[in-house]
Protein backbone atom coordinates (compact mmCIF):
# COMPACT_ATOMS: atom_id res chain seq x y z
CA UNK A 1 0.00 0.00 0.00
CA UNK A 2 1.10 3.75 -1.24
CA UNK A 3 0.56 6.71 -0.32
CA UNK A 4 0.47 9.68 -2.41
CA UNK A 5 -0.06 13.23 -2.21
CA UNK A 6 -1.63 15.92 -4.71
CA UNK A 7 -0.96 19.66 -4.33
CA UNK A 8 -2.36 21.65 -6.77
CA UNK A 9 -1.16 25.61 -7.22
CA UNK A 10 -2.78 28.32 -9.39
CA UNK A 11 -0.24 30.33 -10.47
CA UNK A 12 3.75 30.42 -10.74
CA UNK A 13 4.06 32.47 -8.08
CA UNK A 14 2.83 29.95 -5.58
CA UNK A 15 4.17 27.08 -4.01
CA UNK A 16 2.70 23.65 -3.31
CA UNK A 17 5.50 24.19 -0.03
CA UNK A 18 2.79 24.76 2.44
CA UNK A 19 0.63 21.83 1.31
CA UNK A 20 3.34 19.14 1.07
CA UNK A 21 4.29 20.89 5.16
CA UNK A 22 0.76 20.56 5.85
CA UNK A 23 0.33 16.89 5.14
CA UNK A 24 3.22 15.72 6.95
CA UNK A 25 2.41 17.57 9.70
CA UNK A 26 -0.65 16.00 9.46
CA UNK A 27 1.51 12.28 10.16
CA UNK A 28 1.35 11.22 6.33
CA UNK A 29 5.09 10.19 5.20
CA UNK A 30 4.80 10.40 1.26
CA UNK A 31 8.44 9.60 -0.99
CA UNK A 32 9.31 12.52 -2.46
CA UNK A 33 8.54 10.55 -5.97
CA UNK A 34 5.42 10.06 -4.84
CA UNK A 35 4.24 13.90 -4.17
CA UNK A 36 2.62 15.09 -7.33
CA UNK A 37 2.81 18.91 -7.88
CA UNK A 38 1.27 20.73 -10.52
CA UNK A 39 0.34 24.50 -11.27
CA UNK A 40 -2.89 25.05 -13.05
CA UNK A 41 -6.10 27.13 -12.47
CA UNK A 42 -8.59 25.53 -10.64
CA UNK A 43 -11.08 26.29 -13.23
CA UNK A 44 -9.51 23.47 -15.37
CA UNK A 45 -11.31 19.94 -14.78
CA UNK A 46 -9.51 17.47 -13.14
CA UNK A 47 -9.42 15.17 -16.19
CA UNK A 48 -7.23 17.76 -18.41
CA UNK A 49 -5.16 18.02 -15.80
CA UNK A 50 -1.68 16.84 -17.06
CA UNK A 51 0.07 15.90 -13.97
CA UNK A 52 -3.31 14.23 -12.05
CA UNK A 53 -4.29 12.45 -15.24
CA UNK A 54 -0.79 10.94 -14.93
CA UNK A 55 -1.15 10.65 -11.77
CA UNK A 56 -4.56 8.41 -12.15
CA UNK A 57 -3.50 6.69 -15.43
CA UNK A 58 -0.14 5.37 -14.77
CA UNK A 59 0.61 5.75 -11.13
CA UNK A 60 -2.55 4.84 -8.94
CA UNK A 61 -3.19 1.32 -8.26
CA UNK A 62 -5.77 -0.12 -6.01
CA UNK A 63 -5.29 0.05 -2.08
CA UNK A 64 -3.23 3.05 -2.76
CA UNK A 65 -3.75 6.18 -1.20
CA UNK A 66 -4.46 9.97 -2.53
CA UNK A 67 -3.73 12.59 0.20
CA UNK A 68 -4.99 16.22 -0.43
CA UNK A 69 -4.83 19.09 1.80
CA UNK A 70 -8.25 21.10 0.51
CA UNK A 71 -11.19 19.07 -1.23
CA UNK A 72 -10.83 21.94 -4.65
CA UNK A 73 -7.27 20.89 -5.24
CA UNK A 74 -9.99 17.80 -6.50
CA UNK A 75 -11.62 19.32 -8.98
CA UNK A 76 -13.23 22.86 -10.45
CA UNK A 77 -16.97 22.70 -8.68
CA UNK A 78 -18.85 20.40 -6.18
CA UNK A 79 -20.11 18.06 -9.57
CA UNK A 80 -15.98 17.89 -10.77
CA UNK A 81 -15.17 17.07 -7.48
CA UNK A 82 -17.83 14.63 -6.94
CA UNK A 83 -16.87 12.51 -9.88
CA UNK A 84 -13.52 12.77 -9.43
CA UNK A 85 -13.84 11.51 -5.70
CA UNK A 86 -16.21 8.50 -7.69
CA UNK A 87 -13.48 7.62 -9.90
CA UNK A 88 -10.69 6.93 -7.36
CA UNK A 89 -12.84 5.06 -4.48
CA UNK A 90 -14.13 2.84 -7.26
CA UNK A 91 -10.81 1.86 -8.79
CA UNK A 92 -10.04 1.13 -4.67
CA UNK A 93 -7.90 3.99 -3.99
CA UNK A 94 -8.63 5.80 -0.51
CA UNK A 95 -9.12 9.07 -0.82
CA UNK A 96 -7.87 11.32 1.96
CA UNK A 97 -8.86 14.97 2.32
CA UNK A 98 -7.18 16.78 5.43
CA UNK A 99 -9.50 19.69 5.53
CA UNK A 100 -12.72 18.02 5.93
CA UNK A 101 -13.95 16.75 9.94
CA UNK A 102 -14.19 13.48 7.96
CA UNK A 103 -10.77 12.68 6.33
CA UNK A 104 -10.90 9.41 5.34
CA UNK A 105 -13.25 9.68 1.97
CA UNK A 106 -13.52 5.70 1.93
CA UNK A 107 -14.75 5.29 5.24
CA UNK A 108 -18.57 4.77 6.14
CA UNK A 109 -18.75 8.58 7.55
CA UNK A 110 -16.89 9.51 4.53
CA UNK A 111 -19.03 7.81 1.72
CA UNK A 112 -22.00 9.43 3.67
CA UNK A 113 -20.45 13.30 3.36
CA UNK A 114 -19.69 11.84 -0.73
CA UNK A 115 -23.53 11.32 -0.57
CA UNK A 116 -24.34 14.37 0.71
CA UNK A 117 -22.15 15.88 -1.60
CA UNK A 118 -24.03 14.08 -4.41
CA UNK A 119 -27.20 15.37 -3.28
CA UNK A 120 -25.81 18.76 -3.45
CA UNK A 121 -23.92 18.27 -6.91
CA UNK A 122 -27.01 17.74 -8.47
CA UNK A 123 -29.13 20.16 -6.71
CA UNK A 124 -26.44 22.52 -8.56
CA UNK A 125 -26.57 20.55 -11.99
CA UNK A 126 -30.76 21.40 -11.58
CA UNK A 127 -30.32 24.56 -10.79
CA UNK A 128 -27.67 25.58 -13.76
CA UNK A 129 -30.39 23.55 -16.45
CA UNK A 130 -32.91 25.75 -14.89
CA UNK A 131 -30.99 29.11 -14.80
CA UNK A 132 -30.25 28.35 -18.64
CA UNK A 133 -33.57 27.41 -19.82
CA UNK A 134 -35.16 30.54 -17.82
CA UNK A 135 -32.22 32.85 -19.82
CA UNK A 136 -33.37 31.46 -22.91
CA UNK A 137 -36.64 31.87 -22.62
CA UNK A 138 -36.20 35.40 -21.56
CA UNK A 139 -34.04 36.31 -24.01
CA UNK A 140 -36.36 34.70 -26.87
CA UNK A 141 -39.36 36.55 -25.42
CA UNK A 142 -37.37 40.09 -25.67
CA UNK A 143 -37.11 39.27 -29.27
CA UNK A 144 -33.81 38.22 -29.28
CA UNK A 145 -32.23 35.98 -31.61
CA UNK A 146 -30.39 32.44 -30.20
CA UNK A 147 -27.30 31.52 -31.87
CA UNK A 148 -24.67 32.72 -33.44
CA UNK A 149 -24.35 35.92 -35.37
CA UNK A 150 -23.86 35.61 -38.41
CA UNK A 151 -21.10 38.29 -39.40
CA UNK A 152 -22.18 40.17 -42.65
CA UNK A 153 -18.62 40.92 -44.10
CA UNK A 154 -18.21 37.42 -44.16
CA UNK A 155 -21.32 36.59 -46.13
CA UNK A 156 -20.25 39.57 -48.85
CA UNK A 157 -16.72 37.91 -48.81
CA UNK A 158 -18.10 34.72 -49.97
CA UNK A 159 -20.48 35.98 -52.25
CA UNK A 160 -17.96 37.94 -53.64
CA UNK A 161 -15.49 34.73 -54.42
CA UNK A 162 -18.72 33.42 -55.62
CA UNK A 163 -19.70 36.41 -58.21
CA UNK A 164 -15.97 35.22 -59.24
CA UNK A 165 -17.48 32.04 -60.50
CA UNK A 166 -14.57 30.25 -58.50
CA UNK A 167 -15.64 27.12 -56.88
CA UNK A 168 -16.20 26.57 -52.79
CA UNK A 169 -12.47 24.99 -52.03
CA UNK A 170 -11.03 27.85 -54.37
CA UNK A 171 -13.15 30.58 -52.55
CA UNK A 172 -12.12 29.08 -49.15
CA UNK A 173 -8.48 29.48 -49.78
CA UNK A 174 -8.57 32.73 -51.68
CA UNK A 175 -10.95 34.12 -48.64
CA UNK A 176 -9.03 32.35 -46.00
CA UNK A 177 -12.50 30.96 -44.64
CA UNK A 178 -12.76 27.41 -43.54
CA UNK A 179 -14.49 25.06 -46.43
CA UNK A 180 -17.24 24.96 -44.01
CA UNK A 181 -17.73 28.72 -43.42
CA UNK A 182 -17.71 28.92 -47.15
CA UNK A 183 -20.32 26.31 -48.01
CA UNK A 184 -22.54 28.38 -45.32
CA UNK A 185 -23.02 31.42 -46.87
CA UNK A 186 -22.34 30.14 -50.13
CA UNK A 187 -26.01 30.44 -51.21
CA UNK A 188 -26.98 33.05 -49.01
CA UNK A 189 -28.32 36.65 -50.11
Amino acid sequence: MRTFAYCRVSTTEQTTENQILAISNAGYSVEAQRVITETCSGSTPTEKRAEFKNLVDNKLESGDTLIVLKLDRLGRDNINVQQTIQNLTGKGIKVICLDLPVADLSSPEGKLMLQMFSAFAEFERNRIIERTNEGLARAKAEGKKLGRPVAINTIETVQDAKATGISQSKASKATGLSIATVKRYWNKN
